[in-house]
């Protein structure tokens, strides 16, 4: 359970906080003075704390220095009932989760504190890499032994203890936020915080307010100074995710920030210093689109000093066993369900789909799963509809033989009726599986030959043979005339 510790000197404030923030998950602890709530800190270890700003023994701005002695990741949220407090502002400079004025608004202070308390999980529980095959399931693991996510563990060790910029690739559900956070957990500056922005989740309009920060008054609704991202991260990791939907203005900051660590708050003409290393990750290519002028160039070059390309989930499903026991164990307290394993019909099934939303998919699936299994065994049955009907036609595309008479135009109309999410990976294979069996036959089975014809490389061609092989079960024609391959290696 969370410990939120509130330390306010009025009892009536002090009560209806308690009353109003104590939960199943939350339990609340109160303290009148700064001496007593310095100590509540010291002895229970709170994973939160509420802090007035005037308190009768010490000020609100000297208890926060002393917590932050104690415990620097400790998130403090200040109150005060003056909405221009100098020592608020200051103590948000000093790195304070964030300032809320009274009277206080109850729906928007569980809001915060809820933010708080997650900050403060993922802090204590940083990304494990786990490459076991019996897992202590924790939330916030990479799981995976495949040779992809071996490189992706060499490619984190390499880069954590430098204060580059890195930039991480890979498409929706890969995990590109875990491995921002093992990079930081593994950095130099892993006791001060990591903070994430989303710059796809927020309105470009109070983007650049989020990041920067701005001056009371900028722009309607700016009712008191706000301290942006880079400001409270400085000293820290700030990790931007979805970079590629920043607009061009905000990316001309981000820019400035990469180059000299300043920048301006919105609507002030103070400069200010920060020093925050910059992780950023993107489900784009940038390469193109700033080759098509809608990134930066500049920016992009900045940002790609160092590149983790992060596989998809289809490109490493040897490591699928791995993640399906791992996700069993994380989930199924949560579900109250006592399932050990998943039957191996369910994992040939799971194997055969395409995974268009890669691991956090699987993980919904899972967790899917769990709350229809009867029993301590996950049968295909158990499974989202959508995941059964989906692995069957992904297999079925992948045995149609180069026989088969392939009508895209039906197929595509059938996999937007069915409503696939991933109809290019699934006419991919489909095409593949036809064109590499006609130019082997051709070539009677000679894989370098092939690979000249369809001017591609060796290596690429044994993977998608390999990646077919996967779904076919190692019974396909292609697989057969390949076979015959060695004496022209």
């Amino acid at each position: 359970m969370a410990r939120l510790l509130v330390i306010d000197d009025e009892p009536n404030v002090r009560y209806s906080l308690e009353k109003a923030l104590r939960s199943d998950i939350i339990d609340v602890f109160t303290a009148p003075t700064a001496k007593q709530g310095i100590r509540v800190v010291s002895d229970i270890s709170p994973d939160a704390v509420l802090l007035d700003v005037r308190l009768p023994d010490k000020s609100g701005l000297d208890v926060f220095v002393e917590i932050q002695q104690i415990d620097p990741q400790l998130p403090v949220i200040m109150m005060t009932a003056f909405s221009t407090t100098d020592t608020a502002i200051e103590a948000m400079k000093r790195g304070a989760f964030d300032y809320l004025t009274k009277p206080v608004d109850l729906k928007l202070l569980r809001s915060v504190v809820v933010k708080a308390l997650d900050l403060r999980r993922l802090t204590l529980s940083p990304p494990n890499i786990e490459t076991f095959q019996h897992l202590d399931a924790s939330a916030g693991a990479i799981v995976g032994h495949s040779p992809e996510m071996q490189e992706v563990y060499k490619a984190i060790g390499r880069v954590a203890e430098t204060d580059v910029n890195v930039l991480i690739l890979g498409e929706s559900g890969t995990g590109k936020e875990l491995v921002a956070r093992a990079i930081h957990h593994h950095s130099r500056r892993s006791q001060l915080p990591m903070l994430a922005i989303n710059c796809a989740a927020i309105p470009e309009s109070l983007l650049e307010s989020e990041l920067f920060g701005h001056e009371r008054g900028s722009f309607t609704g700016a009712e008191r100074q706000r301290v942006g991202k880079f400001e409270q991260a400085s000293g820290g990791t700030i990790f931007l995710d979805e970079i590629g939907d920043m607009t061009g203005a905000t990316q001309a900051k981000v820019l400035r920030v990469l180059q000299d660590q300043r920048f301006e708050r919105v609507g002030g003409t103070e400069t200010v210093q920060a020093d925050s290393r910059v992780i950023a990750a993107t489900n784009q290519n940038l390469e193109e689109l700033a080759a098509a002028g809608k990134f930066r160039q500049d920016l992009f070059y900045r940002l790609k000093v160092y590149t983790i390309s992060l596989p998809a989930l289809r490109e490493r499903l040897d490591d699928l066993p791995l993640l399906v026991d791992y996700f069993i164990q994380l989930h199924k307290g949560e579900v109250g369900k006592r399932v050990r394993t998943a039957s191996t019909e369910t994992l040939e099934l799971l194997r055969s789909y395409s995974w268009p939303g890669n691991v956090r998919e699987l993980q919904g699936a899972i967790k899917n799963a769990l709350v229809n299994a009867t029993h301590e065994v996950i049968t295909p049955e158990c499974l989202p509809a959508s995941i059964q009907k989906g692995a069957r036609l992904t297999k079925e595309l992948a045995t149609s033989s180069a026989s088969d008479n392939i009508d895209i135009r039906q197929l595509v109309k059938r996999l937007l009726e069915q409503g696939d999410l991933d109809i290019y990976h699934k006419l991919q294979i489909a095409v593949d599986r036809s064109v590499f069996d006609l130019v082997l036959r051709h070539v009677q089975g000679n894989q370098v030959e092939a690979a000249r014809r369809l001017g591609i490389s060796r290596t690429t061609l044994r993977a998608k043979l390999q990646a077919i092989d996967k779904l076919v079960g190692h019974s396909g024609q292609i697989h057969a005339e390949v076979k015959e391959d060695n004496r022209d290696d």
